[in-house]
């Protein structure tokens, strides 16, 4: 195999594989951005890819199944959404510690998953999925054309997303009611901007992007639900908010940076190189804590309010 190709089978895994981790990441973004981490958006994703997963599994004879697929999206936005604004309920209205909290909902979301999923369903099953849809001349070009325009309708809403996440976050009204919520709540709250309100808008969106980004995982990459499916991408998600500096553009980064030192471990098994298994497996998660220090180290500082409770009684 040349290096060309090697690469280009590197970027045709990789690029796929990022787009669970950009979702969720961006989702992530929006609650740090308000001044709430939700380090439970492992079991959002978990809740997220198995509300999607059952619509195609038990419609599949009555729907057609680009309509049972569809619901299954829906489904999983709408859990996501929810599990968000439970999330919010509990750390901004009864100013729960944000870290106990999450840990909580994850175990809430995976245990919940896994549960529902061995008693209605029972073992591994597939389904039909979602297609990659190649889009017109542009899926022909040599060499990139297969990698990069020939995804599945998710993928390309996700890359699409990113733009305008940052159109909302730095150019509406809204966006800026969620930085300053994140930053300076209490000057926030003599403006006029309810703080509540904004994070539970906030933590309501991530929830949904997380529980897309467990659909894509269901329908999109695997079209399957497993208890180990969603395998620490939440938390990964997390850290790469960090990484990427609370910016849309470096979530992206962040995101296919990882996913492919992930598929170039995948690509070195299969072409057979001599290269040490266990320290290929190990690359993704140890580059990760690399540039999470490096992130640290730098000037880059986050939301300065983030992972404080809001107060409005309490004086200063």
């Amino acid at each position: 195999m040349s290096t060309t190709q090697m690469i280009l089978n590197i970027l045709a895994i990789g690029v796929p594989f990022s787009v669970a981790l950009l979702l969720a990441a961006t989702g992530e973004m929006f609650n740090q951005r308000s001044g709430v981490f939700n380090l439970g958006c492992e079991g959002i994703m978990a809740m997220g890819a198995f509300a999607a997963f059952l619509p195609p599994f038990f419609l599949k004879d009555v729907l057609p199944a680009d309509a049972a697929n569809l619901l299954g999206l829906g489904a999983a936005v709408a859990v996501g959404a929810v599990l968000g604004l439970l999330f919010a309920l509990v750390v901004t209205v009864f100013r729960a510690p944000q870290g106990i909290a999450g840990i909580g909902l994850q175990m809430l979301g995976v245990g919940v998953a896994g549960t529902l999923f061995r008693h209605y369903v029972g073992g591994v099953t597939g389904v039909e999925g979602i297609a990659t849809i190649p889009l017109p001349l542009l899926s022909r070009i040599p060499g990139i054309g297969p990698v990069f325009f020939d995804l599945t309708p998710v993928a390309y809403a996700a890359f699409l997303f990113v733009p305008a996440a940052w159109y909302l976050l730095f150019k509406t009204p809204w966006g800026l009611k969620v930085r300053a919520v994140g930053t300076h709540p209490r000057a926030a709250d003599t403006m006029g901007i309810d703080v509540i309100r904004t994070r539970f808008q906030a933590l309501a969106l991530g929830g949904a992007l997380a529980g897309l980004a467990g659909a894509y995982l269901s329908l999109c990459q695997t079209k399957m639900f497993a208890d180990d499916l969603i395998a620490g991408r939440g938390f990964i998600a997390v850290a790469l908010v960090y990484f990427g500096r609370w910016h849309p553009v470096g979530i992206l980064f962040g995101s296919l940076l990882f996913s492919l030192a992930q598929s170039f471990q995948l690509a070195v098994q299969v072409a057979g190189i001599d290269f040490p298994y266990e320290f290929a497996v190990m690359l993704p998660y140890a580059l990760v804590i690399i540039v999470l220090s490096l992130a640290r180290s730098s000037r880059s500082r986050g939301p300065a309010e983030l992972g404080k409770p809001f107060n409005r009684e309490k004086r200063v």
